[in-house]
C-alpha cells in the first residue's frame, strides 16, 4: 500500500480535530500572531499547522504549546531539543549521519560540525509533547514525528491522522510517506522504531499452551492493525510445531523457506483456524476501538516486558500508544506511562542512562501483572473542557 497525496486541512476540519484532543481552547491564533511566532523564535510553520493553530490554541498543560501566552525560553528550548537531542547522541553515543562530511576524531569538533549540518536541515515544531512537524512554510502532509534524540519514530501520516491515532486509538492503516530526508533518515534507516511497524518481541514460549497463547497474541496484534513481519509468523508456527501442538498447516507454515514469505499470513490464518483461535477473538463491540483485544494485548505486553522477551522501552511505548492512549487513558495504566515518560525524557537522559531508566518500567510492568486483569477499565482520566 501507498499513503494518499496529502490533502490540505481545512479551518472546519481542524475545528473537529480540536473535539478529539480533551485540551483547553483559546481564540485560534490571527495571521499576525502566527507571522510573529515565526519571527521571533526564526522557523515556519508547515501549512495544516497554521490552520491547526488559527482554528484554536490548546493550552492548560505543558503538553500542548502555548504559542500566544507561553515562556519564550521553554518555547525556544523545544523547538531547539531535537538538534540538541542528535548533539548528545553525536557526543555520548557516536552517532554520526552518513550524509555528513567525515566525522573529525575529536569530539569537541565532531560537535562543532555536527551543529553546521544541522543548521541547514528542515527545522522541527512541536505540535504536542514530544511530537513534532517539520517546519516547512507552505507545505501539508508532513508526518508527524515522536522525537527522542534520535531515536524518532512515526507518529502519525499527516497532523490529522496524528490527533486521531493520539486522542481517539483510531489511524490510517497506510504506511506514512517520507517527507525530510534528514529526519526521514531515522526511521527508515536509522536507529528508531515506527510504532505502525511490526512489534520487536521475542518468542519465549516452553508449552504447548504458551505456544498457542502465542499464536492468539499474534492474531489479536493484527485484529488491532498491527503489522507482522512474515518470519515472525513463520518462527511462531515453528514453536509451536516443535511444542507438539497440532493443526494440519502448522507444519506448512513452520517450513516455509525465504521465496514463500508471501505465504505467511494466509497459513497463518489457516492454523488460527484450525486450532479454533479465529472464532475465539474478541469483537469490535465497544465504543473504544477493539477494547478487550487491547486490554488483553497490554496484560500480554506487560508479560513480555516482565520476562525480557520486549525491550522496556519499546514496550513501554507501545502500551502507552495501542493501550494507554487508545483506551481512553486509564489510571490504572498511568504509573507505567508516567515511568515511560521519564525514560523518553531527554532531560533525563542526560543525567542518568536508559538503562538506570528501563528499570522502573519493568517494575510497573510486573505490579501490574499481579494485580487483577482487567483493571477498573472506566477509570479514566478526566477530559479537559474547552472554554472556547
Amino acid at each position: 500500500m501507498t499513503a494518499p497525496s496529502p490533502t490540505p486541512l481545512t479551518p472546519e476540519a481542524a475545528r473537529d480535530l480540536q473535539n478529539m484532543i480533551r485540551a483547553k481552547l483559546g481564540p485560534g491564533l490571527s495571521e499576525r500572531e502566527l507571522d510573529a511566532v515565526e519571527a521571533r523564535f526564526g522557523f515556519r510553520f508547515s501549512a495544516d499547522h497554521r490552520v491547526f493553530l488559527a482554528a484554536g490554541l490548546p493550552h492548560g498543560s505543558r503538553s500542548w504549546p502555548d504559542w500566544r501566552n507561553g515562556d519564550p525560553g521553554d518555547l525556544a528550548e523545544r523547538l531547539s531539543q531535537p538538534v540538541e537531542g542528535v548533539l548528545f547522541d553525536v557526543e555520548r553515543n557516536g552517532f554520526w549521519h552518513p550524509s555528513w562530511s567525515p566525522k573529525p576524531s575529536g569530539t569537541p569538533e565532531a560537535l562543532q560540525a555536527a551543529r553546521s549540518e544541522l543548521a541547514t536541515v528542515p527545522q522541527l515544531v512541536p505540535v504536542y509533547s514530544h511530537r513534532y512537524l517539520p517546519g516547512t512554510a507552505g507545505e501539508w502532509g508532513h508526518p508527524v514525528l515522536s522525537v527522542h534524540q534520535t531515536d524518532i519514530i512515526f507518529y502519525g501520516n499527516d497532523l490529522a491522522d496524528y490527533i486521531r491515532r493520539e486522542f481517539t486509538g483510531r489511524a490510517s492503516t497506510l504506511p506514512a510517506r517520507a517527507t525530510v530526508d534528514f529526519w526521514s533518515y531515522f526511521v527508515h534507516g536509522g536507529p528508531g522504531t515506527d510504532l505502525a511497524t511490526p512489534i520487536p518481541h521475542t518468542p519465549y514460549a516452553a508449552t504447548a499452551q504458551e505456544a498457542v497463547e502465542s499464536l492468539r497474541m499474534l492474531a489479536l496484534e493484527r485484529l488491532i492493525g498491527r503489522l507482522h513481519h512474515p518470519y515472525q509468523l513463520i518462527e511462531a508456527g515453528l514453536t509451536a510445531l516443535v511444542l507438539d501442538v497440532e493443526a494440519e498447516s502448522l507444519p506448512l507454515l513452520a517450513g516455509l523457506s525465504r521465496t514463500e514469505h508471501h505465504c505467511a499470513a494466509a497459513l497463518f490464518d489457516k492454523v488460527l483456524a484450525e486450532l479454533g483461535l479465529a472464532e475465539g477473538l474478541p469483537a469490535d463491540d465497544t465504543d473504544i476501538p477493539w477494547e478487550a483485544a487491547r486490554w488483553e494485548l497490554v496484560h500480554w505486553w506487560l508479560r513480555l516486558i516482565a520476562n525480557g522477551s520486549l525491550a522496556p522501552g519499546a514496550g513501554g511505548d507501545l502500551i502507552t500508544y495501542e493501550g494507554w492512549g487508545a483506551l481512553g487513558r486509564p489510571r490504572s495504566l498511568g504509573p507505567l506511562v508516567d515511568r515511560v515518560d521519564a525514560y523518553n525524557d531527554w532531560d533525563r537522559i542526560r543525567r542518568g542512562t536508559r538503562a538506570q531508566l528501563a528499570g522502573p518500567i519493568v517494575a510497573e510492568a510486573e505490579r501490574l501483572l499481579k494485580a487483577p486483569w482487567p483493571p477498573l477499565s472506566g477509570e479514566q482520566e478526566p477530559t479537559e473542557l474547552s472554554d472556547s
